[in-house]
């Protein structure tokens, strides 16, 4: 079957989710790609809402987190303080599972304004949980188009920490995750240096050059030595994939 690299991307997002660990589900891409999870290869997935919906198993995408079908199909529906307290906060929870408007070359993000915070060129949504999501969880993935407005040099604002400007960022400021692990864009899958936290390119998404990658990135991108190419698509991921995006 034939695919878009949309498609790609969320696919690619999926099978990053195994087995049966907690995800902290943002709204959007990363909502898509979990629930495609859920259909397929990990069916014992926990998926966690905002909201305080736990385990919800929606038989469509939900349109925000306070969609009542998150809470029809949970396990459990708890408050939101509850939520971030007990399960987010207390390291319950093994992945957290975002998009952003704006990643830089250390996995920080910025969903507040593009351009100076006193006077933006544009008002984005806000923060929500993602900050303790990025601070409190084992892990953190992202899911986001790639292009030179979004992949940046620095933030704009930094509205969740990633890895901040390096090394020994996040342990100064005592967060307990260890930030952003994987990054899956529409192009590639870029990966923290072990050493100096930079992002740096591992895996190119079947059709894609090295060269496409790094004109879509604000910084010097750094290409690992055993650069490797995503499998693309079953056809059993992708008639999954059109059937959750079709559901009403």
């Amino acid at each position: 079957m034939e695919y878009d690299a949309d498609e790609m991307m969320t696919v690619a997002a999926a099978r990053a989710l195994t087995g049966d660990q907690r995800v902290f589900v943002g709204i959007g891409l990363p909502s898509t790609a979990a629930n495609l999870a859920r259909r397929t290869h990990a069916p014992e997935l926990v998926l966690i809402y905002e909201s305080g919906a736990i385990g919800a198993k929606p038989g469509r995408l939900p349109a925000s987190i306070g969609d009542g079908v998150l809470a029809d199909t949970a396990d459990a529906v708890v408050s939101v303080p509850e939520m971030f307290n007990y399960w987010l906060q207390a390291g319950r929870i093994d992945i957290g599972f975002l998009g952003a408007a704006q990643l830089d070359r250390f996995g920080n993000i910025n969903t507040t304004v593009i351009g100076d915070y006193a006077d933006p060129a544009v008002r984005l949504p806000g923060a929500g949980g993602a900050p303790e999501i990025a601070a409190s969880c084992g892990d953190v993935l992202v899911v986001m188009r790639q292009n030179r407005r979004n992949f940046v040099d620095r933030v704009d604002f930094v509205t969740s920490v990633g890895h901040g400007r390096g090394p020994g960022d996040r342990e100064a400021l005592g967060l307990r995750g260890a930030g952003p692990t994987l990054i899956i864009t529409d192009l590639g899958v870029l990966r923290p240096d072990p050493d100096t936290r930079e992002l740096v390119l591992t895996a190119l998404h079947p059709g894609v050059t090295v060269d496409q990658m790094i004109a879509a990135t604000g910084w010097p991108l750094r290409v690992a030595a055993s650069l490797s190419t995503t499998p693309p698509p079953t056809d059993a991921e992708l008639t999954a994939l059109r059937r959750l995006k079709e559901a009403r």
